[in-house]
């Protein structure tokens, strides 16, 4: 084959279709002008799948008897994954395509799929911000907010169309960014999108809580974002001590209490800003910031981008 690098790409039922497409169309994006990539859709017994909608995709080739050396093996996501996640046969060929393949990639959900077939052990992944949950609890150290990692010939992205960003960071390690720029620009997307997924997924990440006042604690703070929440504050409402409450909320909740006062605040801002046309002082005020620069400084803690990026990217297509 030369320099012709193929895809191997793992489809199952219920596939994302965008998971599947957009990394496909990348890839056949820099095949113009000159044959750099052939993809092929794998699934066991060469068998066709339905993907999102009812979509019928034909397979290309059987994962049971592939036994070719691979470029890259990249396995898609979609409601199915938890079910190809604990399939033996799927699982076990990906292990043995794995070592015949110079990367292995999986694009959302589908990095729960890789992490069943024990290829993410020891390696740092993300998936998208819905399902990090799901890689943590396999053992996998998960970056949240990142909209790919590339950890070593391993690569995965977070949700949906992030797997286009993935494939552009691929054709980029392999045939350099002015590729990957001119792939980009005829595609309509970004190179590098501005800040991490948190801004997707604005609502506040917590582990669940078991200890009822601490729920109701939790409760009240998103209720109203904008009073008085200081340490002794919330931990007389919670009826503990401040050097107990501290202990208690960090080891239930993930985070220290100040650090998810600020998540909530962000979080009721980000609706507001979504939502509405007021300015950025009120939103400030509304949510429980001191000050418009209080409230910029938070959303690049907490978002990675700035009040008037995200209400600019959120708050209408632009349609009217």
């Amino acid at each position: 084959m030369g320099n012709l690098r193929e895809i191997v790409v793992v489809g199952y039922d219920h596939t994302a279709l965008l998971d599947l497409a957009g990394p496909v169309e990348v890839f056949q994006a820099a095949n113009h002008g000159e044959r750099r990539y052939e993809v092929t859709v794998a699934t066991l017994g060469g068998r066709p799948f339905t993907a999102t909608a009812g979509v019928r995709v034909e397979a290309g080739a059987d994962l049971l008897t592939l036994d070719r050396p691979i470029d890259t093996l990249l396995v898609v996501g979609g409601w199915g994954y938890d079910d190809a996640a604990s399939d033996a046969v799927l699982t076990s060929h990906l292990r043995r395509l794995a070592l015949r393949s110079r990367r292995v990639a999986g694009v959302c959900t589908g990095a729960v799929v890789l992490a069943g077939a024990g290829l993410l052990e020891g390696k740092k992944a993300t998936t998208h911000w819905a399902f990090t949950g799901e890689l943590e609890n396999r053992g996998v150290e998960v970056e949240p907010d990142a909209i790919f990692v590339c950890d070593g010939q391993v690569a995965t992205s977070a949700g949906v169309t992030a797997g286009i960003d993935l494939a552009l960071a691929m054709v980029e390690q392999d045939h350099g960014p002015a590729l990957a720029r001119r792939i980009a620009q005829y595609l309509v997307v970004f190179l590098q999108r501005s800040g991490g997924q948190s801004q997707f997924s604005v609502h506040t990440r917590a582990k669940p809580v078991r200890d009822g006042s601490l729920r109701a604690l939790l409760d009240d703070i998103h209720a109203d974002p904008a009073r008085e929440w200081t340490v002794p504050v919330m931990a007389r409402k919670a009826m503990m001590s401040v050097r107990h409450f501290a202990r208690v909320f960090s080891r239930n909740v993930g985070v220290s209490p100040a650090q998810y006062v600020e998540r909530a605040r962000v979080e009721a801002a980000a609706d507001r800003l979504a939502s509405t046309a007021d300015p950025l002082d009120l939103v400030a005020r509304q949510s429980g910031f001191g000050s418009a620069e209080t409230l910029r400084r938070a959303f690049l803690r907490v978002l990675g981008v700035s009040p008037g990026s995200y209400r600019a990217r959120f708050r209408t297509t632009g349609v009217a």
